[in-house]
């Protein structure tokens, strides 16, 4: 009868670690892959460069517990306080996943928050994740995927809203000015003067066999002027005598 006891006892231990591990398992927020992070902090990287603004994700728990963070300064790296970032803006993500067996639904709540100068634009940052479809049920699905698309979407957001030039940003100034261009007439001698000096020694050759051809043109019509004048003076000296 004890025998029967201890394996019932076991039994119903092992059905409450079971239904306790279940419902651990399905409350468990996803982070993103070490894909999307790595992909993430690059295109982040990218627009704090050009902007000059620090982009970064935060993705908590219930309680507070952390999932995953980072930011254009690296994976794990937040940008809010941080001294190299006195412009940030940051998308933080609370995702609540209930048990199984709760009534409760799962959710998500979406917020946008920055240094000080983009207080007016984090309510309208945040709206206008909704577009990128970055509403509260693809939190909820996918949340790792969701909130590094929601830091990357920032950067659009705030070149929309005017906040950020779309230009990329000049820290320095070029220590080199630029050698003008060549003027066009200049490369057009310097590409056909080959041709242009070829025309011109065949157009001198046209234009002294022209001369040439004149002089001795004249020449030969003055010999034969000549040679008639004598024919005719021969022929009318027998009349005179």
């Amino acid at each position: 009868m004890r025998v029967w006891v201890g394996i019932a006892a076991m039994v119903v231990v092992a059905i409450l670690v079971a239904a306790v591990l279940t419902d651990s398992e399905s409350t468990t927020v996803p982070p993103p892959t070490a894909t999307e992070r790595n992909d993430t902090v690059a295109i982040l990287r990218d627009a704090a460069e050009r902007q000059g603004i620090c982009y970064g994700w935060h993705l908590q728990e219930r309680y507070g517990d952390v999932v995953s963070a980072g930011s254009n300064l690296g994976d794990g790296v937040l940008v809010a306080g941080h001294p190299r970032c006195p412009r940030w803006l940051q998308v933080t993500a609370t995702v609540v996943y209930t048990a199984e067996s709760s009534e409760s639904e799962d959710s998500a709540v979406v917020t946008v928050k920055g240094s000080p100068e983009f207080d007016d634009d984090a309510r309208d940052l945040t709206a206008g994740l909704s577009r990128f479809g970055l509403t509260e049920a693809a939190f909820v699905e996918e949340p790792g995927w969701a909130v590094t698309r929601a830091a990357v979407s920032l950067a659009l957001l705030v070149v929309e809203n005017g906040a950020a030039s779309p230009e990329p940003m000049v820290t320095t100034a070029p220590t080199e000015v630029p050698t003008p261009l060549p003027a066009a007439g200049n490369d057009l001698w310097r590409d056909r003067s080959g041709w242009l000096i070829g025309a011109a020694g065949l157009l001198l050759i046209a234009v002294l066999l022209v001369v040439v051809g004149l002089v001795q043109r004249r020449r030969g019509g003055a010999a034969v002027a000549n040679g008639q004048g004598a024919g005719v003076t021969s022929r009318r000296k027998p009349g005179r005598v």
